[in-house]
């Protein structure tokens, strides 16, 4: 399959699956979250849709790239099954937190999410660097995330 399929499959899958995700805090915005006291730094609400579409479209590509790298490339499976197991803690993450509406499930996901993220990284690296840099930002917003959750946690 030549790379543009690739890319294009992988983007659109990462889009589809993390905003099917993301349709729970829709779903589930009853005002318990508007009632819930933020923590400092909190964005607007309308801030965060916009920065997944941006940050999912990094990770689709990243994808794409370890995906079109060759079979015998060390570092391509373990860095595929990193991805897989962060992905996976990604869609865990919204469920909880909003469709639950348990911040401390959440946070027992989000750590490992942000831990599997960085291990992604770090497998990705001997693979594809671009790959590696391209998941940069999405390790720096689950980290902000995850400060979020904490925040949330406490002060709730």
């Amino acid at each position: 399959m030549r790379f543009w399929k690739k890319a294009v499959l992988s983007i659109l899958a990462i889009q589809v699956l993390g905003n099917a995700s993301g349709l729970v805090t829709l779903i589930s915005l009853d005002g318990w979250y508007d009632n819930l006291v933020r923590p400092a730094g909190t964005p607007p609400d309308g801030t965060f849709g916009p920065v997944w579409l941006v940050v999912y479209t990094l990770v689709g590509y990243a994808l794409a790239l370890l995906w079109d790298s060759p079979l015998d490339t060390p570092f391509k499976r373990p860095a595929l099954r990193w991805f897989g197991i962060q992905f996976g803690f990604n869609l865990l993450w919204t469920p909880a937190f909003f469709g639950l509406q348990r911040i401390d499930l959440a946070l027992v996901i989000i750590v490992p999410m942000f831990l599997s993220i960085a291990m992604t990284v770090r497998h990705a690296l001997p693979v594809n660097r671009t790959a590696a840099f391209l998941m940069l930002p999405y390790l720096l917003w689950v980290g902000f995330a995850t400060y979020l959750n904490v925040g949330f946690l406490l002060l709730n």
